[in-house]
């Protein structure tokens, strides 16, 4: 009993050997681990990482406000949301998962919010309703690392109007000069003047809008709209003085730029080479009717080049076919000389034969050529 005991025993620690072994080993990283982890200690500007804790926040009060209070009594579901609109409960609800759904700058924004534990709890009890704007309330007046939208530098200049084409650089935050950075298109201090290859398409005491100069100018600019209004003609066009602007040159005509296998497209402002059809020597367009010449194998037929070569093919076949059926015919006499009737049904064989395959050679599909 004791030896079918130990044997029982062994049984079991052989079939739970795997499981325990297999607890023991590591779990691959997932794919894109690495990515993850590097957006998720990346390092903010101080403005950024303010709002990101923030609009985090702001996300935690909607999803409380979902998940309470879904029906029943108007008013005593009214009066219970008062109180717990502001209550320490539904504050640690929004703190538990605080930073959770930030993709870039997570370790970051935990860090902050430690950091603002007081600030935040210190607005949540005393200054939701009389300010409501959490980020204008920490960000600005606070942690004084961001300014209002419209203002930027340390001290939050307002910023200039760039015009309504451009952004002022450092807005809303206690970086940047202060500068336009202005929209493509738009130069100037302001962003209230065109910028080279633009042209004004509309203006009046608050808006400018520019427009891009027809493709036929150069960065000499122009003064409208379409090729007359060049001021400068790009490549591949040219200045007509009897008429103003710019007109697409020919090159196919005025240059020939194209190789012997080639034809030449004309296009606006340029030109493109396209092969000729195989059956040309050199040719004038796409297709086999209008090759300069045939190529090696192909025919002019009806003003068309032609392949050729499939038909030569078939004459040698043709050819010999008649010399195999020849010998064959001259053969059987030869070697059946000696007896005239197993020579005459020997021919007659040989003649059903030739006459049969004749018959399915003319008669089968035609292959087209390749």
């Amino acid at each position: 009993m004791r030896r079918s005991g130990g044997i029982v025993v062994c049984f079991l620690l052989v079939a739970l050997l795997p499981a325990l072994s297999l607890g023991d080993i590591p779990k691959p990283p997932s794919l894109g681990g690495g990515k993850k982890d590097k957006l998720k200690t990346e390092k903010l500007p101080p403005c950024k990482a303010c709002t990101v804790l923030v609009n985090s926040f702001r996300d935690g009060i909607k999803r409380t406000e979902r998940a309470k209070h879904d029906g029943g009594d108007a008013a005593w579901e009214e009066e219970r949301l008062g109180s717990y609109k502001t209550s320490e409960l539904r504050l640690v609800e929004i703190q538990e998962r605080l930073c959770q759904d930030v993709v870039r700058g997570e370790d970051q924004c935990h860090q902050l919010a430690e950091e603002y534990e007081s600030l935040i709890e210190e607005w949540w009890k005393s200054h939701q309703t009389d300010q409501p704007d959490l980020h204008r309330w920490l960000c600005v007046e606070q942690a004084t690392v961001c300014c209002p939208d419209g203002f930027y530098g340390p001290s939050c200049t307002p910023c200039p109007s760039c015009f309504g084409n451009g952004k002022c650089k450092g807005n809303g935050t206690r970086k940047g000069n202060g500068k336009c950075a202005c929209d493509e298109g738009y130069g100037g201090d302001n962003c209230d003047s065109c910028a080279a290859e633009y042209y004004e398409a509309f203006r009046d005491e608050s808006k400018l809008l520019c427009s891009q100069c027809h493709k036929a100018c150069a960065a000499g600019g122009c003064t409208g709209a379409g090729p007359n209004a060049c001021r400068v003609c790009r490549s591949g066009w040219t200045m007509d003085v009897a008429r103003g602007g710019c007109v697409d040159v020919d090159e196919c005509v005025k240059e020939a730029p194209c190789s012997g296998q080639q034809f030449c497209v004309n296009n606006e402002g340029s030109y493109s080479c396209l092969e000729c059809d195989k059956s040309c020597d050199g040719c004038n367009g796409d297709g086999p009717d209008v090759c300069d010449k045939c190529a090696q194998g192909y025919e002019m037929r009806d003003g068309m080049c032609t392949d050729t070569s499939n038909e030569k093919r078939n004459q040698y076949a043709t050819f010999t076919r008649y010399l195999t059926y020849l010998g064959l015919c001259i053969a059987t006499c030869i070697v059946l000389q000696n007896s005239t009737w197993l020579a005459a049904l020997v021919g007659l064989a040989v003649a059903v034969y030739i006459s049969v395959s004749e018959y399915w050679l003319n008669t089968a599909p035609q292959q087209p050529a390749a």
